[in-house]
């Protein structure tokens, strides 16, 4: 079983339940946003025991348009690694990894949020973008860890190397992150370390790179980001918190439009994403 968020003719961002191929609707859970407003022991029950109709729809980026995504950074030795690499100043990173707080940072909402399928994007006004494999947690109103989905948190590698400050340019843009397939729920998810995560980027009929890491070898507790997350923030309708990245490409790989990004989490998932170029957007 997995919780999916549907694009339907009459709403796009419908919460479902998903077995195989089917999906199915709880009335008393329209949303993703009203999933995160429940205890994690009232969403068990409900579960459990609320009656469902059948449903079809297509798969979209599992958020709402109420729940906010975070990112988390430097939480793995091969991001800070990677960071000092790209960086005039390393020294920066090597500081952020060993700290106590957290490096954590605003990231996405739905309207820039892409489902498994759609194309993410590379700014037109970066030389060079990575995509960021990750795991993400969500996270209901009262602290608590309901699932776990799969996060592309795409990087624009050329603007965020030449400041750190540039930060949240390299990182919030139309198109920066995918999510999904859907959402895992905590109770029937594999163990951290068990949570193996594969990236590859097809280009062609080849793969320009690929990695692997896993979940387990984060450098902080799901629960202490959680916990910084949540310091002097109110998230009414819960948050999602992406956890940072293990495997960066190496500073000779970079994507271009027409490759497709492929990630697989061991028990959650595979998400697909082809890459196509942001423009300077629209003048109005």
């Amino acid at each position: 079983m997995k919780f999916s968020v549907l694009k339907t003719a009459t709403n796009p961002y419908q919460f479902a339940i998903t077995n195989g191929d089917k999906h199915s609707i709880i009335k008393e859970l329209p949303t993703l946003t009203q999933v995160l407003e429940l205890r994690l022991e009232e969403l068990i029950d409900l579960i459990g025991s609320a009656p469902r109709t059948p449903i079809s729809g297509s798969f979209a980026a599992p958020i709402s348009n109420e729940v906010e995504l975070w990112g988390a950074g430097v939480t793995y030795l091969r991001s800070r690694d990677a960071r000092k690499e790209e960086s005039g100043v390393p020294d920066v990173y090597q500081r952020v990894y060993e700290a106590d707080r957290p490096e954590l940072f605003f990231k996405s909402n739905a309207v820039r949020a892409r489902g498994t399928g759609a194309p993410v994007g590379i700014r037109f006004d970066s030389a060079a973008s990575v995509p960021e494999p990750e795991v993400a947690i969500y996270i209901n109103k009262y602290r608590e860890i309901i699932g776990y989905a799969i996060c592309n948190d795409m990087t624009a590698r050329t603007i965020e190397g030449e400041n750190p400050l540039y930060l949240s340019q390299a990182k919030i843009y139309s198109g920066s992150t995918s999510l999904g397939p859907n959402i895992t729920p905590s109770w029937l998810a594999p163990a951290p370390e068990d949570m193996t995560i594969s990236a590859k980027i097809e280009r062609g009929s080849s793969i320009a790179w690929s990695a692997q890491t896993s979940l387990g070898s984060l450098n902080r507790t799901l629960e202490d980001l959680v916990t910084y997350l949540f310091r002097c923030q109110h998230f009414p309708h819960g948050a999602i918190l992406s956890t940072g990245t293990g495997i960066v490409p190496p500073l000779d790989i970079s994507l271009a439009a027409g490759d497709i990004v492929d990630i697989e989490v061991a028990g959650i998932g595979t998400l697909r994403n082809p890459v196509e170029i942001t423009p300077e957007g629209p003048i109005s």
